[in-house]
């Protein structure tokens, strides 16, 4: 039976990335050596990490613009450090919002390099929404936000103006829905949510920003020296960098963002829209903040759960359950997530209400 794979990351991704990674693990290239094996100095892995670099500026509509994107290691907790260290001033200061478990672990991180303010916090509601109406200090030496919260099912609709660097972890959201990405300075986001396997980390960052913050930065750490080693000042994850190219490939031939957006809204949209219609089911996150990547539901009366859990578990879903931060359930609609599969799941939820 196919799987309805609902995982919050490591996620679901297109078959035919599945196919063309296998075949390259096997004889990559027809070079007779497999993808885990080649140097990744040769010329056929160099073009890999020069065109995946490319097509993220390609698909984020950034070519041009000043920007530098790298696929490195440590995946986006490491970014966490990497982020400070690079753009907060010794004696500096930084501003974040507290959305989630994600933007809290970037927070404690800040606090080891300076002043780090956090201008409002949903915490005291179990992060169920996203604040608004907050001011950010003038004097930061940039801003931080988290753009989806896969734990809580929440999601940022709209980003402030600010008159500093603007840094995003678009860890489980990024290439799903157009936005102005050229309104950001530095983006990051691990692949494994969205993007390809686990293993590498996406950094887009405008290279303006960089080098100004009169910090000794030890090298690993250091995005100008990763920039320009052309993302190859050690070795790279070679084999996620290349599925995350594989993905993108993919999306650019869906129509990019634009197209994988419209899935994306009516993926949204179907679920909801039972969560809302069934009298069994609640959402756990406000109406305005839901995320369109991981829907966060529960059901009204617990006593049903068995059941639903055995119906859903026979219909082929799997990865369904919630994060224990919020219980429930957690319906995860990446990208290659198709709308046949939300309608399985819309369907195991009328047949539940029929049931009892």
């Amino acid at each position: 039976m196919k799987k309805h794979n609902y995982s919050a990351g490591p996620c679901i991704l297109p078959q035919e990335v599945f196919e063309k990674s296998a075949q390259a693990i096997l004889n990559f290239n027809d070079s007779g050596l497999s993808l885990l094996e080649i140097s990744h100095r040769s010329k056929d892995f160099v073009a890999v990490m020069d065109e995946a670099r490319a097509i993220v500026l390609e698909l984020l509509g950034l070519e041009g613009k000043g920007y530098q994107a790298l696929f490195l290691a440590g995946g986006a907790s490491l970014e966490f450090l990497m982020v400070p260290y690079n753009l907060m001033s010794e004696g500096g200061k930084a501003a974040y919002l507290d959305t989630g478990t994600w933007a809290a672990a970037a927070i404690k991180e800040a606090k080891l390099f300076g002043d780090t303010v956090v201008v409002a916090s949903s915490k005291e509601q179990n992060y169920n929404h996203i604040p608004k109406g907050y001011t950010i200090s003038a004097d930061a030496d940039y801003f931080h936000c988290t753009s989806n919260n896969t734990i809580f099912g929440t999601q940022m609709k709209e980003f402030p103006s600010v008159d500093m660097p603007l840094v995003c972890d678009m860890s489980s959201d990024i290439f799903s829905r157009e936005l102005d990405f050229s309104k950001f300075d530095l983006i990051y986001a691990g692949a494994q949510k969205n993007m390809g396997p686990a293993g590498t980390t996406l950094i887009v960052v405008k290279e303006e920003i960089l080098g100004k913050n009169g910090r000794i930065i030890p090298s690993m750490l250091d995005y100008a020296k990763h920039i320009k080693a052309e993302s190859m000042y050690n070795t790279p994850p070679v084999f996620p960098v290349y599925a995350s190219l594989l993905t993108l490939q993919w999306l650019k031939n869906l129509g990019g963002i634009a197209a994988i957006e419209k899935i994306n809204n009516a993926k949204a949209a179907l679920l909801y829209g039972e969560i809302d219609r069934n009298p069994l089911f609640k959402g756990a996150a406000a109406v305005e903040d839901r995320s369109n990547m991981n829907a966060t539901f529960l059901l009204n009366d617990e006593a049903h759960a068995e059941t639903f859990d055995t119906m859903w578990k026979a219909a082929g879903i799997s990865g369904l359950p919630g994060h224990r931060s919020v219980g429930g359930y957690r319906a995860s609609m990446y990208n290659a997530l198709p709308l046949e599969s939300v309608q399985v799941l819309v369907d195991v939820m009328k047949e539940l209400e029929a049931k009892v």
